[in-house]
């Protein structure tokens, strides 16, 4: 199916043919119709689905006909990693409407916000709090919005937003097509929902579960040997740009010293950064100057590389539905990807939480990291159990991985030089070949 059976503008058409995108997505191919006759909709899916343009197209087609000069759509989002991300998308799919589109967040100088929310933009996408500063300082007027958008909206609820998204919802009119989005959808949420909507339309796409082309695998390991097991996981052939999570801001910076001081090609992104490096570690990953992204779960919603290959969870996270958005950076765009999650003897509880919604996810245990009291697998039920590529898939001493050694020895193809990178493998320092992205279908 392609993007012909829609009633899209000539211009917003050719703004999804610059982009290279040549069939929906499912979350695109299920809203776009009664997003583009108005209806309001509840997408429930994952990230790297497509659900941006699910609801940019709507919004850019909507707008395209109509007066400029004042606020016409607003799009509402929990970070400025993600609030850049959909405005970028925006652009590139409406570089021919002549429609303009703002960000509003914090951490960045306010004067050119205020221009665009006094008219200097018809689309703007912002982070709560910043927004509703300009709001309370009598800069801007939601008055006359005619889309709204909810991007992400259960990580909002998780960072406590829901009052701030009340009172920005309670200035919008109430004849405006509202779009909400979410990956999981807690109680609270859902009544937000019920509150927001109005006769939605429901899509859901495996939503509250992990993408099906994202294979997971458990690293039993003690907690002061962490470090050392993910230093042996990157140094493995098949993994190539890696994202590693860690629970504080200050284990980030500390990592990734520790990952550079060891001669990887490392960047930090966490929120004591300001928002000018914040861009800059992203950028930087995007374009693959940075084989490894250490982060915590302030990136989870608002890093889109296609080419992704492994998620490392250096730290379990608190939740099953954290550690659906953390692995959902890889395995977008129907590409295939790796969650490795690195457990200890405290991680008990994290472990059985997940393993109760995906099933029974595979222990892989490496020659020379001994991990006393790690939990064990669920002793019945939960599927048929799902496990990292590289030949690990089971939980067993010194497997082979393909092209390799024993998991306790070193990949062939060579040592790694760390600076310079594997010889005939990938380059540390200087960056990889290849790497472009797939954007046939549409981006999320």
């Amino acid at each position: 199916m392609s993007f012909d059976p829609y009633p899209l503008d000539t211009r917003v058409r050719a703004g999804v043919d610059d982009a290279g995108y040549e069939k929906p997505t499912p979350i695109q191919a299920k809203a776009l119709t009664d997003a583009l006759a108005g209806r309001d909709v509840l997408g429930l899916a994952q990230t790297g689905t497509g659900k941006t343009a699910a609801f940019a197209l709507p919004l850019l087609n909507r707008l395209v006909g109509g007066p400029r000069g004042h606020t016409r759509a607003l799009v509402v989002a929990p970070t400025r990693e993600l609030a850049d991300q959909i405005h970028a998308e925006i652009q590139r799919l409406g570089r021919r409407t002549g429609l303009r589109s703002a960000t509003v967040y914090g951490g960045v100088g306010k004067k050119p916000q205020e221009r665009a929310l006094r008219g200097g933009a018809e689309i703007i996408v912002a982070c709560p709090g910043r927004l509703l500063d300009h709001l309370r300082s009598g800069v801007g007027s939601l008055g006359r919005v005619e889309v709204l958008v909810l991007d992400e909206a259960d990580h909002m609820f998780d960072m406590g937003f829901l009052p701030d998204i009340r009172r920005i919802v309670g200035q919008v009119p109430n004849d405006a097509q509202r779009l909400l989005f979410s990956a999981t959808m807690p109680r609270e949420l859902r009544h937000l929902a019920e509150e927001v909507l109005h006769d939605p339309l429901t899509v859901e796409i495996a939503h509250g579960a992990p993408a099906q082309t994202v294979e997971h695998a458990l690293y039993p390991v003690a907690p002061d040997d962490k470090t050392r097991l993910l230093k042996h996981l990157l140094d493995r052939r098949e993994v190539r740009s890696t994202l590693v999570f860690t629970r504080t801001k200050h284990r980030a910076k500390r990592l990734a010293q520790q990952l550079d001081r060891a001669g990887y090609a490392v960047a930090s992104l966490q929120g004591n950064l300001s928002q000018n490096k914040r861009q800059k570690a992203l950028e930087g990953f995007k374009a693959g100057r940075y084989d490894v992204l250490v982060a915590t779960d302030i990136a989870a919603r608002g890093i889109d590389v296609t080419r992704v290959s492994h998620v490392v969870n250096y730290d379990v996270p608190d939740t099953v539905e954290a550690y659906t958005h953390r692995i959902g950076r890889t395995g977008r765009a129907e590409r295939s990807g790796d969650a490795l999650t690195l457990i200890t003897r405290e991680d008990g509880k994290q472990v059985r939480a997940i393993e109760r919604r995906l099933g029974a996810v595979n222990r892989v245990t490496v020659d020379g990291f001994d991990a006393p009291g790690v939990p064990g697998p669920p002793r019945e039920g939960g599927g048929s159990g799902r496990g990292g590529r590289g030949g690990e898939r089971h939980a067993q001493r010194s497997g082979a991985p393909s092209g390799g050694n024993a998991e306790g020895g070193r990949p062939s193809g060579g040592p790694r030089n760390r600076r310079g990178g594997r010889r005939g493998g990938r380059t540390r320092r200087g960056g990889r070949s290849g790497g472009a992205r797939d954007a046939s279908r549409g981006g999320d």
